[in-house]
């Protein structure tokens, strides 16, 4: 019953709806390189400015502005140091450290694993996440800061390309696949941005002998043809 005696829901609720605009700000501000290029020190930087978080919105021993305080001083070293590794090589190589290459013509290169703390399973279990299932496929591998394994693959072993088939008709898509349809409703934004009309979908539908009102999800595609999902429920 202690706990119960010591409960305080409007503090938690007000420290938790602040916490959560503040961390939401300063996500923000930070940007997207804590999701698309996750060093160890962004990995490192995300957990403490979570504890911090954590710790304000429930520990009412804290000082709320305190956290708050600490909460912006890790924003900005972290954006100083982004700065300061965006710039300054010598830096960068201090702070998130350099790939490691881990097999070089063919060949493992211990210095490089031991350097990077694997060992052959471990390399193995990368090379098969990307369906590489013999070192023998390998040619380079590099070890990339963020913890990702880079390969190229030996010529013999790497997947044909449109090039290496002598297909002239090597012009880029004309447009990403794009939605247009959305459980029965026409994205009229979505279709101004490909430059076609209603009409045209419309008429699209009518070859495929599909109703709108029975279609969950649709997309044109890069040869402009259309993509369609019906709406089946369970």
């Amino acid at each position: 019953m202690d706990g119960f005696s010591n409960f305080h829901f409007g503090e938690t609720i007000l420290r938790s709806i602040l916490s959560f605009f503040t961390i939401l700000v300063l996500a923000r501000i930070i940007g997207k390189k804590q999701l698309s290029q996750l060093t160890f020190f962004h990995y490192i930087t995300g957990i403490t400015i979570g504890s911090i978080t954590a710790e304000v919105s429930t520990q009412h021993d804290t000082d709320y502005w305190d956290g708050f305080i600490a909460l912006i001083c890790w924003t900005l070293l972290t954006l100083i140091v982004s700065y300061l590794t965006l710039n300054f090589s010598k830096i960068r190589v201090l702070i998130d450290d350099r790939p490691t290459i881990l097999i070089q013509n063919g060949t493992i290169i211990r210095s490089g694993m031991k350097k990077a703390r694997l060992h052959t399973d471990e390399l193995g279990m990368l090379l098969r996440e990307q369906g590489i299932f013999s070192f023998n496929e390998v040619h380079y591998a590099v070890f990339e800061t963020n913890g990702e394994l880079s390969v190229l693959k030996k010529p013999v072993f790497a997947n044909a390309t449109k090039k290496d088939a002598g297909i002239t008709d090597l012009a880029p898509p004309p447009h990403l696949p794009t939605e247009v349809i959305r459980i029965g409703k026409i994205i009229r934004k979505n279709l101004m941005e490909l430059g076609v009309t209603e009409d045209w979908v419309l008429q699209k539908l009518k070859e495929e002998n599909v109703a709108i009102d029975a279609i969950y999800f649709a997309q044109v595609l890069p040869d402009n043809s259309l993509y369609i999902s019906l709406d089946i429920e369970d």
